[in-house]
């Protein structure tokens, strides 16, 4: 499989931002932090059922 530099990947982004848009990109930004912080909580609090057992 061939590698992919650093003028593809620019390209590839530049081809996702005019497809969706920059406004959809930032709601999909948003949507991904959250679901992020979601889950690092949710570990935290198993992480922390577990040392209380």
């Amino acid at each position: 499989m061939a590698k992919l530099g650093i003028l593809e990947i620019l390209l590839i982004l530049v081809v996702v931002l005019v497809l969706f848009g920059g406004g959809k990109l930032a709601g999909v930004g948003k949507a991904l932090g959250q679901s992020i912080r979601d889950f690092k909580k949710e570990v935290k609090a198993d992480d922390d059922q577990a040392d209380d057992q």
